[in-house]
Parts: C-alpha cells; sequence; structure tokens
C-alpha cells in the first residue's frame, strides 16, 4: 500500500520550494514546474530503481526533463530525494552556482540529460532505452514532455523511432495543461488530437489525471506490462497547480513571483521556504 499522505506532504514542500527558488533568482519557470510535481514525486519517490547516495548507479532507471525550462521542478524533487544539499536551491540561476537555469548533466547530481532545446530530451530518452535493450540491461527509461514542446518535428521522429524499435522499456509523460509562453497551445498551434497521434505513431498511450497517485501509478504499472511498445502517458494537469493565482494562467509560464506573491503562494501552499 503506497502512502499517498506522505507523497502529499513531498509535494508541497516541492511546490513551496519551487517558487522560493524562483522568486530568489528573480527568473524562472513556475507555471509548467508547479503542474508537474506529482509526475516527479511518484517516479523519485516510488517508481524508480534509483539511489541518491550512487548518482551514477549502473543499473538505474534513468528520467530526462525534456521540457528542460521546468527545471526547479527537477531540482527541488532531487533535493528532496537526497541527492544534493536543499540550501543549494536558494543558487538557482545564480552564478557560480550549481543549479543552472536549464538542467547540466556534468554539474548537477542525479540529471541525467542536459535539456532546454525543447524535444531533443524526448530524442535522448528514446536513445537511452535503445542502448539498455542493446545491452539487455534491465533499468528502464522514463521522460516528461510539455504539451508545446509537442509542436517541434523532433518530438514525432523519436517517438516513431521508438515505436519501431518497440522500446517498451520506455514510458514518457505529457504534461498536458493546455498552456504554453504564448497562451493556450490550441490557439498558438493546435495540437489536434494527441492521443491519436501518438497511437498513430505506435504507442501505448493511458490518459490520466496527472495530479491523482492512483492513476499515476496505475498507468505506470500498465507501462511495464505493456510488451513491444513504448508507453505515453497523457496526463492532464493545471499549470500553476497549486498557487490559485498562477493555475492556467499563461502568464506564469515564464515569470517570477515578486515579495507579495510569494507570500500568498507560501500562505496558500501552508508553510514557508524550507520550513
Amino acid at each position: 500500500m503506497r502512502d499517498h499522505k506522505g507523497l502529499n506532504e513531498i509535494t508541497c514542500s516541492i511546490r513551496k520550494d519551487i517558487v522560493s527558488m524562483i522568486h530568489g533568482a528573480k527568473s524562472g519557470h513556475p507555471g509548467g514546474s508547479l503542474s508537474a510535481v506529482e509526475i516527479l514525486t511518484a517516479l523519485y519517490f516510488d517508481e524508480m530503481n534509483i539511489d541518491p547516495t550512487n548518482p551514477k548507479m549502473e543499473d538505474r532507471d534513468r528520467f530526462v526533463l525534456s521540457k528542460g525550462h521546468a527545471a526547479p521542478v527537477l531540482y527541488a524533487t532531487l533535493a528532496h530525494k537526497g541527492y544534493f544539499d536543499k540550501e543549494e536551491l536558494k543558487g538557482l540561476r545564480k552564478t557560480g552556482r550549481m543549479l543552472q537555469g536549464h538542467p547540466d548533466m556534468k554539474g548537477t547530481p542525479g540529471v541525467e540529460m542536459s535539456t532546454g532545446s525543447l524535444g531533443q530530451g524526448f530524442s535522448v530518452a528514446c536513445g537511452m532505452a535503445m542502448a539498455s535493450k542493446l545491452d539487455n540491461a534491465p533499468w528502464r527509461v522514463y521522460a516528461l514532455l510539455g504539451d508545446g514542446e509537442c509542436q517541434e518535428g523532433i518530438v514525432w521522429e523519436a517517438a516513431m523511432s521508438a515505436a519501431h524499435y518497440k522500446l517498451d522499456n520506455m514510458t514518457a509523460f505529457l504534461d498536458y495543461n493546455g498552456l504554453q509562453i504564448d497562451g493556450n497551445t490550441d490557439d498558438v498551434m493546435s495540437l489536434g488530437s494527441i492521443v491519436d497521434k501518438f497511437k498513430a505513431f505506435g504507442w501505448n498511450v493511458i490518459e490520466i489525471d496527472g495530479h491523482d497517485f492512483d492513476q499515476i501509478f496505475a498507468a505506470l504499472d500498465m507501462a511495464k506490462s505493456t510488451v513491444g511498445q513504448p508507453t505515453m502517458i497523457v496526463a492532464k494537469t493545471i499549470k500553476g497547480r497549486g498557487v490559485s493565482f498562477m493555475e492556467n494562467q499563461a502568464g506564469w509560464h515564464g515569470n517570477a513571483p515578486s515579495d507579495e506573491h510569494l507570500r500568498i503562494a507560501l500562505e496558500e501552499l501552508g508553510g514557508a521556504f524550507h520550513e
């Protein structure tokens, strides 16, 4: 039986750290970081075979944050898991500090791939899954994409390749919050039926509420039991989840909260930075 209460407490702490670290940096991407918290919490605190004391463990599962601008959710998750001290979060985007604006695999323990150019992380994740297959290795690969990211052609080249090579050790999440930097994804460049698209490209597709742990874990179990196909979990989420004035607001894609915004956000989330 999974400890949902414990997982929910972790998500609350991670959300507090996300808004606090972006406030401290005076730049960053809160909206799409907050929408993915439950997904990363489920992966890092239950699903994946990982060891924070040995980040390069040979048979570890791999996670790639393809939408690299959502680095704050990855950093906060890694810190809470124990990959590095939580005090490092206060150095987000600061010169000479470890946590860059986008993930850096050379400088940050637990980061598997340097990402930022949209679509490339997904492509590399598929390559990792292929490497695991070629080596007959047990480890699995997980990736997180944004819905706006799926407007990039490289996403579909990778999707086609993963299906062709039957990478059933590959599970991707689509953070389907319906918003990107310029507004609604349907208005900027409609994705049509993203579910039908991935099915047409040969993927096993599962639709869930991306904030519901029961649905997340059920989808992950289904993915592991699927043979001969990679799995795309289309997770319906709310951009800015947990902070009322950020929820479903495209303007919070890449803006930092002011002092007053931070105060309100932390009050809603139930505490102060690292409390």
